[in-house]
């Protein structure tokens, strides 16, 4: 075809073209897409910004800020939504995409009906009585943890466990928890976990949609939460996720480092709090010594008349001793206050990790992991070790199980 025959558009004309085109489909003016959200964004302006994929495509969507406030959930990546709306082109960036008016959860509607339902049968048979709930022990020495042993929810659990007492155990009995048979894996990890010298229980997970938390709300989690012989606290997912095994622990927990913070107390906070209650107390003692030495005073003045000089005598002995009394009494009391206190003390910064450390200690991780013995070290693995002041890496050369071969 000769070159003055061809037509000839500029960009701009071109997209406009084809957003002409979009926007005459009937089709495409008012449809409804299902898919998975990716790339979610929130622009400050209000406006979402994402993708809905599926296993053979994706498309570029947006829904502006009036529509996106009238939501009923808070969309995020991972969640399969119905996505109603229309069809056209950005045609600055010559982008092919979709509006979004309106979006729902797929699926969710039903999955929240068996929700709703079930923990209406739950709460009748009293799973969930408030009355049932048990305190969590103040300071555990040993705490079992039933969740993914790859997932993020143990390695945020051990690190917030360790930086707040690193005395602490922590035994974890490893489950799968989403799809198929987890529900059941979770309440067997329970179940063996109680079964342990541990004080306390973790069960949960990270975050995720509604259908990959749904195994905390399957009735052999719930009823193994319920019956579990030692205080459990429920960590799943974020703070806005709720499921039915919240209801059933004896704690809920925003996430797993939360569970973590409620379970296993600060041994610097505590050190802290100790010295500021004693120097309360003492401070209390010595004002109760001062004000009874003043009424001692004022009561020997009263009984001073000159007429009374021969029964005076008697009685200042009497006061004389009496005021003896009191303050030996006061300081006694005193006394043994601060030898408490003192022995409290001492029992906490036994605990202080940086005065273990500072004696020569090491604290030893393998993966991130505690390590407590050798039975799962060979030569060649990667430790970190955390000294005082400071930390270093290093790698395994032998393994002497019975510390009888010379190490050096």
């Amino acid at each position: 075809m000769p070159q003055t025959d061809r037509l000839t558009l500029s960009v701009s004309q071109l997209n406009g073209y084809v957003r002409s085109l979009l926007q005459q489909d009937v089709l495409l003016r008012s449809l409804c897409l299902r898919g998975e959200i990716s790339g979610f964004k929130r622009h400050v302006s209000g406006h979402l910004y994402f993708s809905l994929k599926d296993e053979g495509g994706l498309i570029r969507c947006v829904m502006f800020r009036q529509n996106a406030q009238r939501l009923s959930f808070a969309p995020r990546d991972g969640q399969r939504v119905l996505l109603s709306g229309s069809v056209s082109l950005y045609e600055a960036q010559g982008q092919y995409q979709f509006y979004g008016e309106s979006m729902e959860r797929d699926g969710v509607g039903e999955l929240w009906q068996r929700f709703e339902r079930d923990k209406a049968r739950f709460a009748a048979e009293g799973l969930f009585a408030p009355e049932k709930k048990r305190p969590l022990p103040a300071a555990p020495s040993r705490i079992g943890v039933a969740t993914s042993a790859s997932g993020a929810a143990i390695r945020d659990i051990v690190r917030v466990a360790q930086r707040r007492s690193p005395a602490v155990d922590i035994l974890l009995c490893p489950c799968r928890v989403q799809g198929e048979g987890a529900a059941d894996s979770i309440a067997r990890a329970l179940f063996a976990l109680a079964k342990q010298d541990v004080q306390a229980i973790i069960v949960g997970r990270g975050g995720g949609s509604m259908e990959d938390l749904w195994a905390f709300n399957e009735e052999a989690v719930v009823r193994a939460v319920a019956a579990c012989p030692v205080p459990v606290i429920s960590a799943v997912g974020h703070e806005t996720d709720f499921t039915l095994s919240d209801f059933a622990a004896d704690v809920r927990a925003a996430t797993p480092s939360n569970a973590a913070e409620l379970l296993v107390p600060d041994v610097r906070q505590q050190l802290q709090r100790l010295d500021d209650l004693r120097q309360r107390v003492r401070a209390r003692t010595l004002r109760a010594l001062a004000e009874r030495e003043g009424a001692l005073s004022r009561l020997a003045e009263r009984v001073r008349p000159q007429t009374a000089l021969r029964l005076l005598d008697g009685k200042e002995s009497a006061l004389a001793a009496l005021r003896a009394r009191s303050i030996a009494g006061a300081k006694s009391a005193l006394s043994g206050k601060e030898a408490a206190f003192g022995r409290a003390q001492a029992r906490l910064r036994a605990l202080d990790p940086e005065s273990v450390l500072r004696r020569g200690y090491a604290a030893v991780q393998k993966d991130g992991a505690p390590l407590h013995d050798i039975s799962g070290v060979a030569p060649g693995d990667e430790l970190a070790l955390r000294l005082y002041g400071g930390s270093l890496r290093a790698q395994v050369r032998a393994v002497f199980p019975d510390a009888k071969e010379d190490v050096r």
